[in-house]
């Protein structure tokens, strides 16, 4: 009776590994695509990304490089004080309204040929409102002016 009892444990055991393993490869296989990594214009100028990696840009948009393409699309450049990343809005949506030169933005996107393709720009909300990545990337360049100070 006693080894029926052990067994039966080992058994539900082994499952509760297995279904565990299973789920965890699972939800790993579904955030494949969800999981963008966050880079200021100093990273991807150090360290390129490759072209077919999906990641968030943060920094300042520089005066004067917003430049009209066609249709809703425009091309504008990014720093964070440090470096400045040619970048090319590719998305559907138009941009926010929020989005203007010398303002905080965060974009999704991909590096091709030394371009930043983004598919994706958020603006900031209102008047004090930056990401917090886009803060700490620069302060780490030590252009960042704190708005209540």
């Amino acid at each position: 009776m006693k080894s029926l009892k052990k067994q039966r444990r080992i058994q539900i055991i082994a499952v509760a590994v297995v279904a565990l393993i299973g789920s965890t490869a699972l939800i790993g296989y579904a955030m494949r695509d969800g999981i963008n990594f966050f880079r200021a214009p100093s990273q991807i100028m150090a360290e390129p990304p490759s072209p077919d990696e999906i990641f968030r840009i943060g920094g300042l948009v520089v005066e004067g490089s917003i430049r009209p393409d066609e249709g809703q699309r425009f091309f504008f450049e990014v720093t964070d004080g440090g470096a400045v990343v040619k970048a090319h809005y590719v998305g559907d949506d138009v941009a926010p309204d929020l989005f203007s030169e010398g303002e905080g933005m965060v974009g999704t996107g991909r590096y091709i040929n030394g371009v930043f393709e983004a598919t994706e720009i958020l603006a900031k909300h209102d008047e004090t409102y930056m990401p917090s990545e886009v803060i700490d990337a620069l302060k780490e360049q030590g252009v960042y002016v704190d708005p209540d100070a």
